[in-house]
């Protein structure tokens, strides 16, 4: 009988610790939203990081992981892919075969909290083996869901070289 008491002051202390968080708000909801802001503004840096350097460095696996499933790019030339399957596939001969440098520089960015986020590069894509050349403004759109940044749309522009 004395266990049976036990797990019931356990009970009645989960219920009150609940009843008070619902009354007070959530944690979530009683934290500093600039401090949470911040947070998200890092946690997007880390991510835009590793978007960028894992086309770089030929990492389809992570690239793709850090795309919604159905993300949109517009390439410089205007083709679009709808889809990350679409998007990989347009971009196989890149993660296959490996000869490509892609370069880029930040030019702007904006971050909303932890919902959205968009940032623009100035970017280069040369292929030394034919001599292919191409330089273009590139903007990434990034949403934040179940507690990470993925990106939902990609655009480029082409620029003159």
């Amino acid at each position: 009988m004395r266990a049976n008491g036990s797990y019931l002051a356990l009970g009645l202390i989960a219920v009150g610790v609940g009843a008070w968080a619902a009354n007070n708000g959530s944690a979530p909801e009683q934290l500093d939203a600039p401090a949470v802001a911040a947070g998200c503004a890092r946690q997007f840096e880390r991510a835009q990081r590793v978007d960028m350097e894992s086309f770089r460095d030929y990492d389809a696996e992570t690239f793709r992981a850090g795309h919604i499933s159905d993300t949109v790019t517009v390439f410089a030339s205007g083709a679009a892919r709808y889809g990350i399957d679409a998007v990989m596939e347009a971009l196989r001969s890149h993660f296959e075969n490996r000869e490509a440098v892609w370069a880029w520089t930040e030019k702007y960015r904006v971050v909303d909290g932890c919902k959205t986020a968009f940032i623009l590069y100035e970017t280069t894509y040369d292929i030394p083996s034919n001599g292919y050349h191409q330089r273009a403004l590139t903007g990434v759109t990034y949403t934040y869901r179940h507690g990470k940044w993925l990106a939902v749309a990609d655009t480029g522009t082409l620029l003159p070289n």
